[in-house]
């Protein structure tokens, strides 16, 4: 017997995820809530579209920090790119990671073996007395709290539905650590792989050196309390790499590949290699006055304020048939 409102014997007691805690399965009981995300058992799902997952955690009035990671395969192609053999053809994906209603760090994916994660700390008040922490993954079009420059600026560059097929790998919640002893200066690879930047995805965490930038753009994230970043103020330097003649199509490579190569070794001998930033847009506030930027040879050196509530988009200017890099981050 029970009265309106309560509990039954029958129902089943769903016991929280007790942090620190790495949910790799959407088949444990803590996974309560999905919204147009297939449960998976290696992984914790796959996104049909713009999605969700709620999450039963036992955070007992604490703060904790969240890593989510995502990444893309060759079911995660939609049926108009999943005839495509070559990596030039593919859109990248621009992805919202939220959480509690929030906006909290951006995801730009590219390829077939693309691998990210996004980080964000919820504070104490922001998670429910049921527990219920959900990560919501929207494409950059969806949902409000993104300004129409970015949307505007991304529009055709970007895969529309960016969030169909995305596997959902893994999602670790844990107390924020006290402090995080990080090096005054990352590497490119590195920046990507803390979650500082995004710029396609990595496929191997441990390999290190400079971040070819082939979407022309990156994401700058917000910075996590007491993690690179946090001090205030980041100074990115940006190089250019010679575009490889496999990755210039057919009717182009034959005729013009080594007259590209030529042209960006004679401008990297001649100190002018170095690549322009043509705008920075606060995905929330729209666009932010031009930061300061200064070329040194063949490098740019971009100082950005460290973003705390809304990612940065940096859109590249034209490299004239070279490919923009990302060789190191400075924090001061």
């Amino acid at each position: 017997m029970s009265t309106p409102g309560s509990a039954t014997e029958l129902d089943q007691l769903i016991l929280p995820a007790i942090p620190p805690v790495h949910v790799r399965s959407g088949q444990i009981p803590a996974l309560q809530v999905t919204d147009r995300l297939q449960r998976g058992t290696s992984i914790v799902g796959r996104f049909e579209t713009s999605g969700l997952a709620g999450f039963k955690v036992s955070a007992q009035g604490r703060s904790l920090r969240v890593l989510v990671s995502l990444s893309t395969d060759d079911r995660s192609l939609s049926g108009g790119d999943a005839g495509k053999t070559d990596l030039v053809g593919l859109q990248p994906r621009l992805v919202q990671v939220r959480s509690q209603g929030r906006l909290r760090q951006c995801l730009l994916l590219r390829g077939r073996r693309a691998h990210g994660q996004v980080a964000f700390d919820l504070t104490a008040e922001e998670i429910p007395d049921d527990g219920l922490i959900c990560v919501e993954v929207l494409d950059i079009m969806e949902g409000d709290g993104v300004c129409e420059e970015a949307r505007e600026a991304v529009s055709g560059h970007v895969m529309p539905d960016g969030v169909a097929g995305l596997r959902l790998d893994k999602v670790v919640f844990e107390e924020p650590p006290t402090v995080d002893f990080d090096p005054d200066t990352l590497d490119g690879l590195r920046c990507e792989a803390s979650s500082l930047i995004s710029a396609g995805g990595v496929a191997n965490r441990n390999r290190q050196g400079a971040r070819v930038l082939r979407s022309g753009m990156f994401v700058v994230n917000p910075v996590l309390k007491d993690t690179f970043g946090s001090s205030g103020r980041v100074t990115f330097r940006l190089g250019t790499k010679a575009e490889p003649a496999s990755l210039i199509p057919a009717t182009w490579r034959r005729v013009n590949s080594e007259l590209r190569w030529m042209r960006h070794a004679t401008r990297k001998l001649l100190g002018m290699a170095a690549p322009p930033v043509e705008r920075v847009i606060s995905v929330r506030d729209g666009d932010v006055e031009l930061p300061e930027q200064r070329t040194d040879g063949n490098i740019t050196e971009l100082m950005l304020p460290s973003p705390t509530s809304s990612p940065f988009l940096v859109v590249m200017g034209q490299c004239l048939g070279a490919l923009p890099t990302l060789e190191s981050a400075a924090t001061h």
